[in-house]
C-alpha cells in the first residue's frame, strides 16, 4: 500500500477544523503520504481556508473514485449540510452538531466498506453534538457503535510517549467502578497489539495503580508488600489482570503509582505505553508533554498529540485537542495535530494489523 486512502472528517463547522484543514493541506508532505479526501461541507471548507489565509482550492465530488488527489486542489465529498449564512463561529448549534454527526456516519461507512483505509478525524464539539440528535459521551462511543465493537478504548501518543485507558468519559465515581479485571486485561492486550501496529515488535507495557502509592502495594518485590492501605482494588483487580497478561506472554508490568510510572516514561522512555486506569490519569501527562507554550504571548498555542481508537475493525486517529471555540475564525490555529494524525493513520494502514479487522 504506497500511498492509503485517508477520509478526513470536517468536525464541528463552527470550531477550528476548517481552519487547520486550511492550513494542514498546504503542505505537499500530505500527498506525498496519502490519498485524501474531505468529508464534510465544501463552503464551509473553503471559509476555513480564507481564514487559514491560503488560496488552495476545493473541489466537489460524490463518490471517493472521483478524487484526483491533486496538491492544491482538495477533493471534498459534500454533504452540503451548512448554511454559513445561519453558522457562527464559536457558538454551540443543533445545525453544526448534526453536519459533524453526518461527517462520522459517511466515514465509517466509506471505511467499512473499504472504499477509505482510515478515518482521521477533527474535533467536534459535545454540546453542539448532542443538540443535533446524537446522544453519544463523543467520537469514540458512536464509531463504537456504528462499528458493532463492544471493546474500546483510547490511545494517545506524542512521540514515543503513549498511554491508553482502562476507562475516558465518565465519572470519576463510575472510572473507579470499572477497574475490573477483564477490563483492565482487555486493555493491556490492545495496548500490546496497538504497539505492534505501530512497528513496536516486543511492547514493554507498564500498568498503572488506581489508589495513592498503588495501595501501597510494591511490583518490584510483590511477596514482601501486601499492600492494601489506601484502597484494595490493586490486590483485587489490577495484579490478577498484570499476572494473566504475563501469563499470555506479554510483557507487562505494574501496577506502579501513578505519581512515578508517567514520569518513568516521559523522561526515561522505561516503557512503551502506559495503562491508565481513567481519563485524567493519562491525559494529564500526554497535555504535559504536548501543550506547546509560547512565551512571547504568555499563551498555550498549540497542542501536539494524536489520539487512536484502539479496538474497532477500521483505522481511526484524531487531532488530539477539541473545537478551541475561543480560537475559531480567528486564523490563530495551529494545524500540528492534524498532520501528525494523517501520520499515525497512514502508518496503521501500512501496518496490516487492521487487513482483517483489529483483533485483541
Amino acid at each position: 500500500m504506497n500511498k492509503p486512502i485517508i477520509g478526513i472528517t470536517m468536525g464541528d463547522p463552527a470550531g477550528i477544523g476548517t481552519e487547520i484543514i486550511g492550513k494542514a493541506f498546504t503542505d505537499k508532505m500530505i500527498y506525498e503520504i496519502c490519498n485524501p479526501v474531505l468529508i464534510g461541507d465544501k463552503n464551509a471548507i473553503d471559509d476555513g481556508i480564507r481564514i487559514a489565509g491560503n488560496t488552495i482550492k476545493t473541489r466537489s465530488i460524490e463518490n471517493v473514485s472521483d478524487a484526483n488527489f491533486e496538491f492544491g486542489v482538495i477533493d471534498v465529498l459534500d454533504l452540503k449540510n451548512v448554511d454559513m449564512k445561519e453558522m457562527k463561529y464559536g457558538k454551540v448549534s443543533a445545525m453544526c452538531g448534526k453536519a459533524s454527526g453526518e461527517y462520522i456516519e459517511k466515514a465509517v461507512d466509506l471505511a467499512l466498506k473499504k472504499e477509505i483505509n482510515a478515518i482521521t478525524t477533527c474535533p467536534i464539539h459535545k454540546d453542539s453534538f448532542q443538540s443535533g440528535g446524537y446522544k453519544y459521551p463523543g467520537h469514540t462511543e458512536m464509531l463504537a457503535q456504528l462499528t458493532n465493537t463492544e471493546k474500546f478504548t483510547m490511545m494517545l501518543t506524542h512521540g514515543d510517549f503513549r498511554t491508553i485507558h482502562v476507562s475516558t468519559h465518565v465519572s470519576l465515581k463510575e472510572a473507579c467502578e470499572r477497574v475490573k479485571k477483564d477490563r483492565i486485561l482487555h486493555v493491556i492486550k490492545l495496548a500490546n497489539e496497538g504497539c505492534k501496529a505501530l512497528g513496536i515488535k516486543e511492547p514493554r507495557i507498564a500498568v498503572a495503580g488506581l489508589n495513592p502509592h498503588a495501595g501501597e502495594y510494591d511490583y518490584r518485590d510483590p511477596e514482601g508488600s501486601p499492600g492494601g492501605i489506601f484502597g484494595d482494588e490493586e490486590h483485587k483487580e489490577i495484579i490478577p489482570a498484570v499476572k494473566a497478561a504475563q501469563e499470555l506472554g506479554i510483557n507487562a508490568i505494574g501496577p506502579i503509582p501513578g505519581d512515578t510510572v508517567y514520569p518513568q516514561s516521559l523522561k526515561g522512555g522505561k516503557f512503551d505505553i502506559v495503562v491508565s486506569m481513567f481519563h485524567d490519569q493519562g491525559h494529564i501527562p500526554m497535555k504535559l508533554k504536548g501543550f506547546v507554550y509560547d512565551a512571547d504571548t504568555k499563551d498555550f498555542g498549540s497542542i501536539n498529540g494524536v489520539n487512536t481508537t484502539i479496538g474497532m475493525p477500521i483505522i481511526r486517529t484524531s487531532v488530539d485537542h477539541g473545537t478551541a471555540f475561543g480560537k475559531a475564525g480567528k486564523g490563530t490555529a495551529n494545524c500540528d495535530s492534524l498532520k501528525q494524525a494523517l501520520q499515525s493513520a497512514v502508518r496503521l494502514a501500512k501496518s496490516g494489523y487492521y487487513d482483517n479487522g483489529f483483533q485483541a
